[in-house]
C-alpha cells in the first residue's frame, strides 16, 4: 500500500551558466548534452542511490524544439546512461520549469507513488531565443485578453515601476550592483563551485575548453556604470541590462526522495519540502506573480513571512524582487535575501533556474542551523508566480549568536 510521505531534496547540481549567443561558451554545445552532464554529475555524486530505483525523470525547457525537444526527461535519461527501465517526461512552465519539475515529482513522492525522482531543467537561449518558435494565438491581442507588451518581459518589468512609484530606479540599480558583488564574494569564498559540474566545450576555432564557472559575471559593476546604461524597453525607462538577468544557457538537476527511501539507503537530505504554490496575475505585470504564490504557500504551511529565515528569489529583474520584498515589508538589502547574489549576475536560463535557487538555499541551510525555513520563489512569463517553502534538516533551534 502506498503511504503519504515526506519529500526530501537529497542533492542538486548544475552546469556553469554560459552567456547565450555565438560568443558564449556553449554555442557549439547541444542543450540536451548540458542536461546529460548535469544528470551524470548528480548520479555520480549520489552513488549510494541505485540508478534502477529512479522512478521518473522530469526535465523542463521553455522552447521544446530542436536540441531541447523530444521528451527531454526520457531522452536525457537514456543519453546519461540510466537503465532503460527508467521513464521520463518534459515539463513547460516558462521560467518556473525546473521548479515545476520538482513540485510535480515531489507531489508524486508525497502520495507514495515514487521513491526517487530526478527533476531539473535546461535552456539554451542561444539556440532557442525566448518565444522564437512560438505562434501566439491572435485572439490574445484581438480580444484584448493580453496587451501586446505582455509577451516582452522587459516591458512587464517597466510596468512594476509604473504601478509602484516609490520603487525607484536607484533602488533597482543598487540591487543589481549588489547582486554582482555578492556573487563574486560567494565565488571568492568557494561557495558556488562545489555544486557545479564541469562541461567540455568547443570554441569557434575548434579548440576544446572546459566550462568550470559562470560566464556572465561583472563583479566590478558600480552605480555610475548602471546609471549610464540604455533603457532598451522604453525611452527614459528604468529597466537596463544591469538590472535584468542576461540571456543564458545552462542546465540544473536535483535528486528527490521519499522518507522511506531516505531511511532505506541512509541518505542525508539537504532540505524537506514543506509546501508549494503557483498563482496567476495579469500577464502585463507578471513580475508580481511570486507575491500571491508565496502567500498561498505560506498559508498551506501554516507559516508567516517572518518564519522564513533565508530567501532565494529569482532575479529576472531587480525591480521584480524589490516589489516582493516591499510587499512583505523586507528591506532591499536584508541579509536573508539572496545571500550569494542571483540571476542578474549568474544568468537565468529560463526553465533551469528554479533548481539553481534550491541548490543555493540547500548550501546555505548547511551553514545555518539557526534557520528553520527557507523560500525559493520566482516570477513566470504570461503572469504567474511559483513558490516552494523548505525546512532545514540541520535546524537546531538555537538563535544565531
Amino acid at each position: 500500500m502506498a503511504e503519504i510521505s515526506d519529500v526530501f531534496f537529497v542533492d542538486g547540481v548544475r552546469t556553469p551558466f554560459g552567456r547565450a549567443g555565438e560568443k558564449g561558451m556553449y554555442w557549439n554545445t547541444r542543450a540536451d548534452d548540458l542536461a546529460v552532464k548535469a544528470t551524470i554529475g548528480l548520479m555520480e555524486r549520489n552513488a549510494a542511490v541505485p540508478a534502477d530505483r529512479i522512478d521518473d525523470v522530469a526535465i523542463a525547457a521553455t522552447s521544446q524544439t530542436g536540441d531541447q525537444g523530444l521528451t527531454l526527461g526520457r531522452s536525457v535519461a537514456i543519453l546519461a546512461g540510466l537503465p532503460q527501465t527508467v521513464p521520463g517526461l518534459a515539463v513547460e512552465r516558462m521560467c518556473a520549469g525546473a521548479m515545476t519539475s520538482v513540485t510535480t515529482m515531489g507531489a508524486s513522492i508525497g502520495v507514495g507513488m515514487y521513491d526517487f525522482a530526478l527533476a531539473g531543467g535546461v535552456e539554451h537561449m542561444g539556440h532557442h531565443p525566448i518565444g522564437g518558435n512560438a505562434d501566439p494565438n491572435p485572439r490574445f491581442v484581438a480580444e484584448k485578453m493580453v496587451e501586446p507588451g505582455a509577451l516582452n518581459m522587459g516591458v512587464t518589468a517597466e510596468r512594476i515601476f509604473d504601478r509602484f512609484p516609490h520603487l525607484t530606479k536607484e533602488r533597482s540599480d543598487r540591487f543589481g550592483m549588489l547582486s554582482q558583488h555578492k556573487v563574486q564574494a560567494a565565488y571568492d569564498a568557494g561557495k558556488i563551485q562545489p555544486d557545479l559540474v564541469s562541461v567540455a566545450t568547443k570554441g569557434a576555432d575548434g579548440a576544446w575548453g572546459l566550462a568550470t564557472e559562470d560566464e556572465g559575471r561583472r563583479p566590478q559593476t558600480t552605480m555610475e556604470d548602471l546609471a549610464a546604461l540604455k533603457t532598451p524597453f522604453r525611452p527614459h525607462g528604468r529597466v537596463t541590462a544591469g538590472t535584468s538577468s542576461p540571456l543564458t544557457d545552462g542546465a540544473t538537476m536535483s535528486l528527490l526522495a521519499g522518507g522511506g527511501a531516505v531511511k532505506e539507503f541512509g541518505l542525508a537530505p539537504k532540505m524537506r519540502m514543506v509546501s508549494f504554490a503557483f498563482a496567476g496575475v495579469q500577464p502585463e505585470i507578471m513580475g508580481i506573480g511570486p507575491i500571491p504564490s508565496t502567500e498561498k504557500a505560506l498559508k498551506k504551511a501554516g507559516l508567516q513571512i517572518s518564519d522564513i529565515g533565508l530567501f532565494e528569489l529569482n532575479e529576472a529583474f531587480a525591480i521584480q524582487v524589490i516589489s516582493l520584498l516591499d510587499h512583505f515589508g523586507i528591506a532591499d538589502d536584508d541579509p536573508r535575501v539572496n545571500q550569494w547574489g542571483g540571476a542578474i549576475a549568474l544568468g537565468h536560463p529560463l526553465a533551469a533556474s528554479g533548481v539553481r535557487l534550491m541548490i543555493q538555499l540547500a548550501a546555505q541551510f548547511a551553514e545555518r542551523p539557526d534557520v528553520r525555513y527557507g523560500l525559493t520563489a520566482m516570477c513566470v512569463g504570461l503572469g504567474q508566480g511559483g513558490s516552494v517553502i523548505w525546512e532545514n534538516p540541520h535546524y537546531d533551534g538555537k538563535k544565531k549568536k
